[in-house]
């Protein structure tokens, strides 16, 4: 009986050190989001650049938390409540990693879109927009670390207005570009911004989705709110 509880009480450790580290790797997300948008909106080429340095430590802790959850996954064998835990920190720990990859994506187009002319208004409503991702992960990784599966899906559902900023920006920026063509490269770096913040928001949603299986067993089996697409993506 010691044995077994000692088992157990070292597996419970290995999860709690395990979802630390993922909780630090989303801590320095939401960090990396915040600056890198304050980098374009600022024109702030120091803060761009140390954004994209700073992605280094996203990666390392990514390969930390995998290589633990692996070595848990040979060496505890765990129940299938705790096989739950084990595999959603591989995806969370995965979204984290690409969302952190597009905040860098951001960093480095601002640099290069220091070289052009501001696009009066714009860079301010891409602030907004990585705003309200920044907001819907540090609410995803609370659902996480809460178990709470009615505040993952309302995070979910918010995804849909990331979307439909997504795509006012987009016809913001056409119009800019139709009304100067001076406009159209600086426009062109801040709709792959916007498509990058975008992207953020549903990897986000995957980690609510993640959340969601963690708590009930099962992921969602409705279709995730999605707005239609700008005239672009659709091939028009």
């Amino acid at each position: 009986m010691a044995n077994s509880e000692h088992i157990v009480s070292s597996f419970d450790r290995d999860l709690e050190a395990i979802q630390a580290r993922i909780m630090r790797m989303g801590g320095l997300v939401e960090e990396a989001i915040a600056k890198s948008a304050r980098a374009l909106d600022t024109q702030d080429i120091d803060l761009a650049r140390t954004v994209r340095a700073e992605d280094k430590a996203i990666d390392k802790l990514e390969e930390q938390v995998n290589e633990e959850a692996a070595r848990i996954l040979v060496l505890r064998q765990p129940s299938a409540s705790d096989l739950r835990t084990v595999l959603s920190v591989f995806r969370i720990s995965t979204n984290l990693e690409r969302i952190g990859d597009y905040a860098k994506n951001i960093a480095k187009r601002s640099e290069a879109i220091m070289d052009h002319p501001p696009v009066e208004g714009a860079s301010s409503s891409l602030r907004r927009m990585a705003r309200q991702v920044e907001l819907m992960l540090k609410d995803a990784l609370d659902a996480y670390i809460q178990h709470d599966a009615a505040l993952a899906q309302d995070v979910r559902s918010r995804d849909v207005e990331v979307d439909q900023m997504y795509s006012a920006l987009f016809r913001e920026y056409l119009t800019f570009m139709l009304e100067d063509p001076r406009n159209i490269t600086p426009c062109m770096h801040l709709h792959f911004m916007a498509k990058n913040i975008e992207r953020m928001g549903d990897h986000v949603t995957s980690i609510s989705e993640q959340v969601i299986y963690l708590v009930t067993g099962e992921l969602p089996d409705d279709e995730r709110p999605k707005e239609d697409r700008t005239p672009y993506e659709l091939g028009a």
